[in-house]
């Protein structure tokens, strides 16, 4: 369905918000329930949506054999373990800085990439990333940092782990050679997930304990339909109508959003090592971006069901 491309960039600026906004959302879910059971309820959540998508598309028939790998690894790096790292990092990181330092994700294919598939490390790839990495420094703080804080070094740590995770299975995403579309293996990756993590959360943190206020219930809806299950596939619908790097570009707006958000909702403090630390993440990105275009390879890793979070 073609869209005009007024409808098209309504439904980018949505997506940005929606994910931006999620980060003080998902901050003030992990204050009720434990970071393993707090990404069970999200991911379970999306998957009861996107199970119910598929069934009314009649798309919902198991992933062709070629296809598994690839839905295991989605299942187990991408959704379960980075939601597992996420959640547990911001009980030690404020959500604004925790947002920056995910979406360095894009920034870490680029070696990765270079090791696994060969591509080239252009000079424009190389500053890309040396912005990034001086970027993550800044919000590091190694020069003001109280290192008997043992709290936030784990946090940022984690962070950090997630973004490299998100890049590592973004490779993975860019070798394979789908028979599957997308938006159909998601139920599957999905519901592998949500088995992960309560097994997981059964094993880690013990039988759930949750006491169910209006507020939690919207978190969880928030994070399942909104930040996973929606915006998922609104981005599939604007990558058909938009060229990936024109979207990826947009898309930068998301920490940003986090950040004010973060700021206005949770109240937490906009210091200049994290605007520094931010600009430097989104131009090392956007290089990235605009090297890609150059080389007419555009990326689509940046779009995978969960930048996610």
């Amino acid at each position: 369905m073609k869209l005009s491309r007024p409808v098209i960039y309504a439904l980018l600026g949505l997506v940005v918000l929606i994910l931006g906004l999620n980060w003080p959302v998902m901050a003030t879910g992990v204050k009720s329930v434990a970071p393993i059971w707090m990404g069970a309820l999200r991911i379970g959540t999306a998957t009861l949506f996107m199970v119910a998508v598929a069934v009314a598309r009649g798309t919902m028939s198991p992933p062709p054999r070629r296809d598994l790998p690839i839905v295991v690894s989605m299942a187990l790096f991408r959704l379960a373990a980075v939601t597992v790292l996420v959640f547990s990092a911001l009980e030690l990181v404020p959500a604004g800085r925790s947002s920056v330092v995910v979406w360095t994700s894009s920034l870490w294919t680029v070696p990765i990439a270079a090791i696994f598939l060969g591509e080239r490390m252009t000079r424009a790839r190389w500053l890309g990333l040396s912005l990034g990495i001086v970027g993550v420094l800044a919000l590091f703080e190694p020069w003001g940092f109280d290192w008997s804080d043992s709290g936030v070094a784990i946090g940022h740590a984690l962070l950090v782990l997630a973004a490299i995770t998100n890049a590592a299975t973004a490779v993975h995403i860019r070798a394979h050679r789908w028979t599957i579309a997308p938006l159909d293996s998601m139920p599957w990756q999905l519901t592998a997930a949500t088995t992960i993590l309560v097994i997981l959360g059964f094993a880690v943190e013990g039988p759930p304990v949750i006491d169910w206020t209006p507020q939690l219930v919207l978190v969880v809806l928030y994070q399942g339909l909104l930040a996973t299950g929606i915006a998922f596939w609104v981005q599939l619908v604007i990558l058909r109508n938009l060229s990936a790097v024109s979207t990826n570009l947009t898309l930068m707006a998301v920490p940003v959003v986090g950040v004010v958000s973060s700021a206005l909702i949770l109240d937490e403090d906009v210091t200049t090592s994290l605007l520094l630390g931010l600009i430097l993440v989104i131009l090392g990105v956007a290089v990235n971006l605009l090297s890609d275009r150059a080389s007419k390879k555009e990326p689509t890793d940046v779009l995978d069901p969960q930048e996610v979070v």
